[in-house]
């Protein structure tokens, strides 16, 4: 593994933006992570704001330089962050899953977020920077998500975040070598067997209303696929259908 260079920061908007205007100013080395204790615009998928109380949780942002990686791709790069954070989180518990694309759950609350921001030259991917949130000492919440949980609310206790950071970065860094050397199959099983919901048939939503489905898979492009209660396969691309969750 190679020294990861941690660049902490009280606070900023995003880590992402934080993160890409340095890259934009200097040759920054792979890996390198912006970690704050604070974000005033955190963003999610879908443009969902993150909430996190001040120097509670992981906020951070890595970048890579995957110039061997095709655009199409490029779903991978949300395979191997997403794996990264789910096996370390394994560590303290049980019933941590991913749920499509890449937000990390724990049974049905949702535990992180990651937003990848691709520059494109050519055909193939020149910088990805991807931005995480990971609840890790936060005790309650307050916005309107619908179903956040924290790591401390897990497992009764609170946590060195700075060592898990630095344990994901590692795991990022083994998987990254994987994608290197083109061992793209096996990153995509262990993806898909860390789904969330990746068994029997759970009910979703989409533009046409809600209906019944099972998960057979994920399209290399990141696709969704479904086979629905009526026998018909379906397939989705991000933001096009919506998982019903148990909010209790």
């Amino acid at each position: 593994m190679p020294q990861v260079n941690i660049i902490r920061i009280t606070e900023t908007d995003s880590t992402n933006r934080y993160l890409s205007a340095l890259c934009t100013k200097q040759k920054v080395a792979e890996l390198t992570t912006v970690l704050a204790d604070y974000q005033t615009a955190g963003r999610g998928q879908r443009g969902n704001s993150w909430e996190a109380e001040r120097s509670q949780n992981l906020l951070f942002s890595f970048v890579l330089y995957p110039s061997f990686l095709e655009a199409k791709k490029q779903f991978l790069l949300s395979q191997i962050a997403s794996l990264a954070i789910k096996e370390e989180l394994d560590n303290y518990s049980e019933g941590f899953s991913i749920k499509w694309p890449n937000d990390i759950y724990w049974l049905e609350k949702k535990i992180c977020g990651i937003l990848i921001e691709n520059d494109l030259t050519g055909s193939y991917i020149s910088q990805s920077i991807s931005g995480i949130g990971v609840n890790i000492n936060q005790d309650s919440f307050h916005s309107s998500a619908p179903n956040p949980v924290s790591l401390k609310q897990i497992t009764g206790k609170s946590q060195d975040a700075e060592s898990i950071l630095r344990s994901i970065l590692n795991r990022v860094s083994d998987y990254y070598a994987m994608l290197r050397k083109g061992e793209t199959t096996k990153i995509a099983e262990r993806y898909h067997a860390s789904l969330f919901r990746r068994n029997g048939m759970h009910p979703y939503i989409d533009k046409a209303g809600q209906f019944t489905a099972e998960i057979i898979g994920i399209a290399p492009e990141g696709y969704l696929i479904l086979l629905d209660e009526s026998g018909t396969e379906r397939k989705y691309a991000f933001k096009e259908v919506s998982y019903l969750l148990n909010n209790h």
